[in-house]
Order: C-alpha cells, then structure tokens, then sequence
C-alpha cells in the first residue's frame, strides 16, 4: 500500500535589512527617521510620502545613502516619489488643520477654558483631529468637543501635553544659541531637580537655569555626575577653614579649577588651589574625578 507523506511548507525566508538607508524628515519636524528606499532612486531634497504613526505623510529626503549597521532592524520602506495629487492633499489637509485650529481658539476664549492650543494635527485616514493643549491641571472640555464636532463634521481628539513635550514638537533655540536638545537629538526626558543646579555652582535665578518650556534646562544632568565627585573635595559655602595666610570663611567654591575663595581675618581675599589648604574635616583629601575613591 502506498502512502503519500505531505511535505510540511517551508517558512518563507526571512526578509534581508537593506544594505543602505535615508533620512526622511516629515514636513514641520525637525527630526528625521531612517527609511528603506527600496528600488526608488533618491536625492536630497526630493518629497516622498511615508507611512508614519499618524498615517500617510509627506516628507523631505534629509540625507541619502545612510550605511545600515543595524542588520537586525526592519526599517520602514519609502512608499512613493510624492506627485501633484499628493500635494494637492497635503494642501487641503493643512486648510483643514487652520480652519480647526481657528475654530479651536475662538471657542476656548468663548468658554473661557484654562487651557492653551498649541498645535492641531489632522488624519485624513481616519477622519480625525487631534488638539492638542497644555493646561496646569485637568479641564472640563465636553462642550468643546460638541462644539468642534458640530462645526468639523468629523470625530475629534483632546490631547494633553506637558511643556517640555511641547516645546520638543515646536522646536527653538536655547540660551547657548544652539538647537533645543529635545528637538533634536535628546531621546528621552529624564528628571532634573534643583540640587543639580546647586551642585554646579549656578546662581539660582529661574531665567539662567530655565529652559524656553519654562522648566530646568535638561543639560543641567549632561555633567551633573562629575560634578557630585568634583563638589565632595571642597568645603562648604560660610565654613571656617585653615590657610596658609591664617583661618578664613569661605566665600565661594570654584568647582572645575578645584579652587576656593576665602575671606580672611585682616578682610583681605585670596584663592587657594585646594591641594595647598590643609586638610581638615572641611577640606578633605582631593579624589581624581575620573576615578573617585569608593567610600
């Protein structure tokens, strides 16, 4: 008797990460994201469209031919060369999104909200506007949404955000001339407090230390580590310490020289290196801040 054994189908191979890579930058962000080009032949500058998170979107061709070291990634591929019907979109959705965005003001000081529109964002694909606001605390907006609803024809999303993550999506530039880190290159928030400030030395004035959200600037943590092991071999602000002129108070510490300026007796002032002060329980032994000592 014959059997017939069925081959069990074999898995389609696994499909190969593209050797070369581009940037594409989507229209009104700063950020550009990696894509596959698949057989399309590119420049800089040339419009494509992309699928992103918030669908079909056109983009700007940032960089070309990118090496792709990571071998394991799936990078999302560029769909299409954009033409006149997807500019012809583009358009109407930006009129779309001002109308919205219009709309969205008028009504906010009408009902008089605690809350500021900071950008709109519309989804031809899923016949939807996001709104997106900062408030200081949670706001009754249900009669917004009837009233956008009645007026758009279409369904409508609130969204709150914080001013850093607002300010990441604005883009701008810092008090050191350069492009908000946030905007740019900083993955991810992370926690900046007061202490890192005081650690450095820095005058405690909210316009030197604040960024343009309003809140610490995030390059307050870039050197915070070294300057925690830097601050532990200088004394404390107003100590009475011993010098080689005579017992002094310290006045202030100036933390990457490794120096102190004391007031002494006689009113005079002077700045010693720290390894030329004697070592006392103010003054304690001077640690290399590339290899501190475990305590």
């Amino acid at each position: 008797m014959n059997t017939t054994v069925e081959e069990k189908p074999k898995n389609p191979p696994a499909k190969q990460p593209p050797k070369f890579v581009i940037g594409v930058r989507v229209l009104e962000q700063v950020k550009s994201a990696l894509y596959d080009p698949g057989d399309l032949r590119l420049k800089v500058g040339m419009t494509v469209m992309v699928n992103t998170q918030q669908g079909l979107k056109m983009g700007v061709v940032a960089s070309n031919k990118i090496l792709n070291f990571r071998k394991d990634s799936q990078e999302s591929r560029v769909l299409r060369i954009a033409n006149d019907n997807d500019s012809q979109a583009e358009n109407r959705m930006r009129q779309v999104e001002e109308k919205a965005k219009t709309l969205c003001s008028n009504k906010i000081e009408e009902l008089k909200l605690p809350m500021s529109l900071s950008r709109v964002v519309h989804q031809p694909h899923m016949n939807k506007t996001i709104f997106f606001f900062t408030a200081e605390g949670r706001v009754d907006f249900r009669q917004l949404i009837r009233d956008l609803a009645s007026n758009l024809r279409h369904r409508i999303e609130m969204k709150q955000v914080g001013v850093r993550d607002e300010a990441k999506v604005i883009g701008g530039y810092g008090v050191c001339g350069e492009t908000l880190c946030c905007s740019t290159w900083l993955p991810d928030f992370t926690p900046v407090t007061i202490k890192m400030a005081k650690n450095q030395g820095m005058a405690l004035n909210p316009s030197k230390i604040s960024g343009v959200c309003g809140r610490l600037m995030c390059c307050l943590q870039y050197e915070h580590d070294n300057y925690k092991v830097l601050i532990k071999n200088l004394p404390r602000i107003n100590s009475q310490i011993k010098t080689p002129d005579g017992p002094g108070r310290v006045l202030k510490n100036e933390i990457l020289e490794q120096r102190v300026v004391v007031l002494l007796e006689d009113e005079s002032i002077m700045t010693y290196p720290l390894d030329e002060l004697p070592k006392s329980e103010d003054t304690p032994r001077p640690q290399n801040p590339q290899n501190p000592q475990k305590p």
